[in-house]
C-alpha cells in the first residue's frame, strides 16, 4: 500500500479523512449483522465485543483450527459501526473469516459502570482482551487497531514482546497516532481544532458528564464545560481517570513510538503522510522500530480514508491491503 494514490477527484488529506467517513461507501453488499457478548472485566465493569462469525465450509476438514479471527480495536469514540469497521467486517465475510469488534469501554452505546473509560495507551486492556479471544477462539488470532487504537495495540505489542507471539500471530496498527505529543498538539490547531475537536468533543464531553453523575466529584465539572480542545479534555478527565500526572505525562507514557524498538510479533505500522491529525516528522523511521515491523507510509490516504474509484468512492483499499498482510503469517 506504499504505492497507495487517492482518486484525482479527492486531494488532499482533509478531504480524504471527511469524505472516506461520511460520504464513500463502505460495502457492496449488505452491511454485517453483528451478534453481541457482554464481557466482564477484572474489576466488575463491562466491554461489549460484536461479532461477524466465519461462514461454514462444508469442504473444510472438521479436525482443523477455525479459520482465523481478526480482532479490530477502534478509533477515538468509534465502534464496530465505523466506516473501517464495516469495511474490515466485509473483508473478513469475503474471505471466509471471523472478525470482531472489541469496543473500549463506554463506546458500545451504554455507559460503563467503572470510574474510568478508556485511553490510547491502555497495553493492560488490550492484554486482557486479546488473552480472552485466545482462550476462546480455537483459529489463529489476528489484530488490527486504528487510531487511538492501533497505538494502544502497539503499545501492547511493546510492552509483551517475545510473549505477544503466544497470543496472537500478527498485529497492524492503520493511522495511529504513535507519538501522542506530535498528534495531540496536531489536531489542536488551525482547521483541525475547528473541525475536528469539535467533532469528538461533541459526544466525549457528554459521556464524560454522564460519568459525573455517576461518581460525583470525579473532575472538575465547570472546567470540563469550559474545554474546547482535547488537551483541555485530556487533562482535565482521561489523564487523571487512568493514573496520569497531567495530559503531558499521559501523551509521553501512553505513546507506542518509543517500545516500536522491542515488538517482537510480526507487526505492520500503516500511515498516510498527508494525515492531518500526525505530521509526517513524527512518523517512525526504520531505524526507530525492530526487524518485525513493517512501515507503510504512503504520500496520500488522509486519516482513517485511503478511499478509491470513482465518485462517491468506497473505502476497501485499506482493509484489503492490511488484511492479505495480516493473514500471511496465520496461512
Amino acid at each position: 500500500m506504499n504505492d497507495y494514490r487517492a482518486p484525482s477527484w479527492l486531494p488532499g488529506g482533509n478531504l480524504q479523512t471527511i469524505w472516506a467517513a461520511l460520504y464513500a461507501r463502505r460495502v457492496r453488499g449488505e452491511p454485517a449483522a453483528y451478534r453481541r457478548e457482554r464481557w466482564s472485566t477484572p474489576d466488575d465493569d463491562f466491554i461489549d465485543v460484536d461479532w461477524v462469525d466465519a461462514v461454514a465450509d462444508p469442504t473444510r476438514d472438521a479436525s482443523l483450527a477455525r479459520p482465523p479471527l481478526i480482532v479490530l480495536f477502534h478509533g477515538l469514540e468509534g465502534s464496530s459501526s465505523s466506516h473501517y469497521a464495516q469495511a474490515f467486517a466485509e473483508f473478513a465475510r469475503e474471505q471466509g473469516l471471523a472478525f470482531a469488534v472489541a469496543h473500549f469501554r463506554g463506546c458500545s452505546g451504554e455507559l460503563n459502570h467503572a470510574p474510568r473509560a478508556y485511553h490510547s495507551g491502555d497495553h493492560v486492556e488490550i492484554d486482557w482482551i486479546l488473552r480472552r479471544f485466545r482462550a476462546q477462539y480455537d483459529g489463529p488470532v489476528l489484530a488490527v487497531g486504528v487510531s487511538l487504537g492501533g497505538n494502544a495495540l502497539m503499545r501492547w505489542a511493546g510492552e509483551a514482546g517475545t510473549q505477544a507471539s503466544s497470543v496472537v500471530q500478527a498485529v497492524a496498527s492503520v493511522c495511529a497516532p504513535l507519538d501522542l505529543a506530535a498528534g495531540g498538539h496536531a489536531i489542536g490547531r488551525g482547521f483541525n481544532r475547528l473541525v475536528y475537536n469539535r467533532m469528538f468533543l461533541r459526544s466525549m464531553r457528554p459521556k464524560a458528564m454522564r460519568k459525573l453523575a455517576q461518581y460525583p466529584g470525579l473532575f472538575d465539572r465547570a472546567a470540563l464545560e469550559q474545554a474546547q480542545d482535547l488537551y483541555t479534555f485530556d487533562n482535565i478527565f482521561t489523564a487523571p481517570l487512568h493514573g496520569f500526572r497531567d495530559v503531558e505525562d499521559y501523551w509521553h507514557r501512553a505513546s507506542a513510538k518509543p517500545h516500536l524498538h522491542r515488538v517482537a510479533v510480526p507487526a505492520l505500522v500503516l500511515n498516510a503522510r498527508n494525515d492531518p491529525f500526525i505530521p509526517a516528522a513524527s512518523l517512525p523511521r526504520p531505524d526507530e522500530v525492530s526487524r518485525s515491523v513493517t512501515l507503510w507510509q504512503p504520500a496520500h490516504g488522509g486519516h482513517v480514508g485511503f478511499p478509491q474509484g470513482a465518485l462517491p468512492g468506497h473505502v476497501r483499499a485499506m482493509p484489503w491491503a492490511v488484511g492479505p498482510w495480516l493473514l500471511a503469517p496465520a496461512r
